[in-house]
């Protein structure tokens, strides 16, 4: 594989804003973090955020706001019905996306649900670049099956391609031809493709989806809630779009599908989400779902104050110099660990920088969670809260057997302008000392464990005295030092 850099050399990412608010943190010694990862079940989503120094679990609704979203939240129209703060918001949907009907919902896995609930029918199958948590749930839950067609690429750690998320056209017509069109409510494209490592999908890919499902009279779409980052690599990685505008990109992005759901916990640096479409005999299918299961259609289970901010963070979303931060801070970071020789996945997505626990920890059994061991061996020596996405996150096979990944990955989102480079580089330094000492690091198992998204509230224990090794190891290179 060439050497390819995603950053210049001679340069570091530049912060392209001012920090005028902040907030406190706190980097607890070891042996309280260790305290707090058993009372958490060794579960990083069970932490308290008290005792996290630098939280990389997610992207989702952490991200920073502008001081224009702060100022537009005092102006929100606080009505129960026909809120002008809802209107000002579906009329920027509609500049951006060009889209006529908006059906807000308090976040994404809302809209999924609203989705799902009228287009699923029971022996259904939804094909798809590459599932996610809650969509693959809300598919499973309505009586459906998943089908993922990711290209075979998509799954190498480590490669130079470009668009790792995009669907395998050939996969597409096989599984129409073999399931026949009547058995496939809709064809999804996540872009980016959080699972695999946040990687994007390229326009040309989607054309060529949106083509075939029109020709077979399929539903498609599109999972936009981390389209921001998706639209940076379609400017600076599809020829055809380098000179386009953001705003034009997404229109063409837009255009290709019948239907577009997103969560603003990502897409606006905001909270809630929608659905959104052209077609008018979809919107009239679920518009009836929103009072029942949301709130009122011009509110839907946001409040005003978080729809004004989401207006004013779409509009951002359009600037190149808001949307860039992300991408280029999470390659710096790829780059700095490829450098000391520590498998991440390659080439740099959106959302965060993964770790590939398949390699990293690959002295472990899968079946005792790679990745879940990673994150809690990381939380344990740095204090920063990654997420594990490996087969923690995957539901039990029917036999009871634990559905084993595809990729074992522990990531570290990276919430767009809140981190400075000093956390960036200590996060860094950690995670190099966490790879020269792996070896101390063993297995997790259950000891509680939901059925479903087990992910969320299950927990674990060691499966011998490893966290006491690494701890003792840490004394003996850092003493006294957190």
């Amino acid at each position: 594989m060439a050497n390819i850099k995603y950053y210049s050399e001679d340069t570091i990412p530049l912060e392209m804003h001012k920090v005028r608010i902040i907030q406190k943190l706190l980097l607890l010694p070891i042996e309280e973090r260790l305290r707090s990862l058993r009372e958490a079940g060794f579960n990083t989503f069970l932490l308290k955020n008290r005792d996290v120094f630098l939280d990389m679990l997610t992207d989702s609704g952490v991200n920073a706001m502008s001081d224009r979203q702060q100022a537009a939240m005092l102006i929100a129209d606080d009505s129960y019905a026909g809120s002008e703060t809802f209107y000002r918001l579906e009329d920027k949907l509609t500049e951006i996306f060009q889209t006529k009907y908006f059906l807000p919902t308090h976040q994404g896995r809302a809209a999924e649900h609203i989705i799902n609930s009228v287009l699923i029918k029971p022996g259904d199958t939804v094909l798809m670049n590459y599932h996610f948590t809650t969509s693959k749930a809300h598919v499973t839950v309505n009586g459906g099956m998943v089908e993922e067609l990711i290209i075979d690429a998509g799954l190498v750690e480590e490669s130079d391609l470009l668009f790792k998320g995009d669907i395998d056209i050939d996969k597409l017509k096989e599984a129409i031809t073999r399931l026949g069109a009547a058995k496939i409510p809709y064809v999804r494209i996540e872009v980016g493709t959080n699972l695999i490592g946040g990687q994007p999908v390229s326009i040309a890919n989607m054309r060529e989806v949106s083509a075939i499902c029109k020709e077979h009279g399929i539903i498609s779409l599109c999972d936009a809630s981390l389209l921001a980052d998706n639209l940076y690599f379609n400017k600076i990685r599809e020829d055809e779009f380098k000179d386009k505008s953001i705003l034009e990109i997404t229109q063409t992005i837009s255009s290709l599908f019948d239907l577009l759901y997103f969560s603003a916990r990502k897409l606006g640096y905001g909270r809630g989400g929608g659905i959104i479409t052209n077609n008018e005999r979809l919107f009239d299918m679920m518009k009836e779902l929103i009072p029942l299961y949301e709130g009122f259609m011009t509110y839907g289970g946001m409040s005003v104050r978080e729809m004004e901010a989401l207006t004013i963070g779409l509009d951002e979303t359009m600037d190149e110099d808001m949307i860039n931060q992300g991408p280029q801070f999470i390659a710096y970071m790829v780059e700095e660990l490829k450098k000391r020789g520590i498998p991440v996945i390659t080439p740099p997505g959106g959302l965060g920088c993964h770790l590939n626990a398949m390699k990293f920890m690959d002295h472990i059994p899968q079946e005792e969670y790679r990745a879940g061991a990673l994150t809690a061996a990381l939380y344990l020596c740095s204090g920063v809260r990654g997420m594990e996405r490996g087969t923690i996150s995957e539901d039990r096979n029917p036999d009871g057997s634990d559905h084993l990944a595809n990729m074992e990955l522990l990531r570290l989102a990276l919430p767009r302008r809140v981190f400075t480079m000093s956390q960036v580089k200590y996060a860094v330094d950690r995670i190099a000392w966490l790879y020269a000492n792996r070896h101390l690091v063993g297995g997790l198992r259950f000891v509680e464990e939901p059925k479903v998204l087990r992910f969320f509230l299950g927990r674990l224990d060691a499966v011998n005295d490893w966290p006491e090794q690494l701890m003792a190891k840490f004394r003996e290179d850092f003493g006294d030092s957190l």
